[in-house]
């Protein structure tokens, strides 16, 4: 069965040599298509309007996991050959999403191109598991987007079932998170978690899906252009020839139209630059963090041997180690503080959580194995709070 050429190096996903013109976002990957295929006119078009624009991969999706029974939940199988012959008149690769191993055997049959694994089946490491052993011995470029909530490791889960599988060409698409706070995104960036995902996995290549994040097509632009300022190896957008009548999530897909003016506005960023006066600055700026680094690094190990101190003071009295209130007190304090200097309350109280938590580790660690008196600290001195 023949499919576009994806490539052969996996360092690239098997997207970057994707037949597409793709002048829109040079060195970039720029995958879009509709929400869902709807009918045979409606890819078609969306097809013949993308081409005209340029993207490496058409993308429309064919089984829909909506939340609610009553909502529309894709055209099925019967879309398959409607996407792959808009694909074909348009002379753009095809993709879309499979949540089931009788999705990928579908795909298989009729010829799709690249496939992807969405965010409600990241979630799952039973059903990632079942798509990976049904695509072993499948060459194709496979999208791995994060899953609903923000679990970095059942992202790294999923990327490794599927290498286990034999699976060389991998994409990771950041599409948001699920969370509980008030936020004016469907899914929040969250941007540190793709960040982690990065350093931990540099070799695969990382998409940014503005359209999932936004829930709304006027917050699009702001995410693609930040997702361009972190370096992502391009974009996946929802775009559709009418969004006011789409089937599903209309309100996050924007015109072809729109498609060209928002890739027009983007400014693409290079890692660094070898200019002189960049250099020359960067490096005094950064000598001055290094320092202050090593200056928070004292401090804190000097609030840890403090902790160290309470904690037996709290075993001499039969003190728990948590204390509520004076957690609460001590979060509400620090991050008034925090925002008088300037920073996220988000920031901070994460922030302290993470010193909180290493703090009730030092804590039991003095009482299982208490330092030699001699490594004691002094009795005296200053009053820290």
């Amino acid at each position: 069965m023949k499919h576009a050429d994806v490539g052969v190096h996996p360092m690239d996903g098997g997207l970057a040599r994707l037949h597409g013109r793709n002048a829109c976002l040079k060195g970039k990957i720029l995958v879009a298509g509709p929400c869902s295929v709807e009918s045979e006119g409606q890819i078609t078009e969306a097809a013949l309007e993308l081409a005209k624009i340029g993207i490496s991969l058409l993308r429309g999706g064919i089984w829909k996991p909506r939340t609610r029974p009553g909502s529309f939940q894709g055209i099925g199988k019967v879309g398959l050959p409607w996407l792959k012959a808009a694909g074909k008149i348009a002379k753009i690769p095809v993709a879309c999403e499979i949540a089931h191993p009788s999705h990928v055997d579908a795909c298989l049959e009729h010829g799709i191109d690249v496939l992807w694994i969405g965010a409600r089946t990241t979630v799952n490491p039973f059903s990632v598991q079942a798509l990976a052993d049904r695509l072993r011995g499948v060459d194709l470029p496979v999208m791995v987007k994060n899953p609903i909530n923000p679990d970095i490791e059942l992202w790294i889960g999923a990327i490794e079932r599927l290498r286990l599988a034999g699976i060389t060409k991998i994409v990771a698409v950041h599409r948001g998170f699920s969370t509980e706070r008030k936020s004016i995104y469907r899914n929040e960036p969250i941007w540190r978690i793709p960040i982690e995902l990065r350093r931990r996995m540099p070799e695969i290549p990382f998409l940014c899906d503005p359209s999932h994040m936004a829930g709304s097509s006027g917050l699009i632009k702001t995410l693609a252009q930040e997702a361009m300022d972190h370096l992502y190896d391009g974009l996946m957008i929802e775009v559709h020839p009418h969004p006011e009548n789409a089937l599903s999530d209309g309100a996050q897909q924007i015109t072809p139209a729109q498609l060209r003016s928002l890739m027009a506005s983007l400014k693409t960023k290079k890692e660094n630059t070898r200019a002189g006066g960049y250099l020359s600055n960067i490096d005094a700026l950064r000598k001055e963090i290094d320092g202050i680094d090593r200056q928070l690094l004292d401090a804190l190990s000097r609030r840890m041997e403090i902790v160290r101190d309470i904690s037996r003071q709290k075993e001499r009295y039969g003190v728990s180690f948590f204390q509520p209130r004076r957690w609460r007190t001590v979060v509400e304090d620090r991050t008034r503080y925090g925002v008088a200097k300037k920073l996220d309350p988000d920031f901070v109280h994460r922030l302290f959580e993470g010193i909180h938590e290493e703090a009730l580790r030092w804590q039991e660690q003095a009482i299982e194995a208490p330092p030699p008196e001699s490594a004691a600290r002094p009795k005296q001195r200053p009053n820290t709070g």
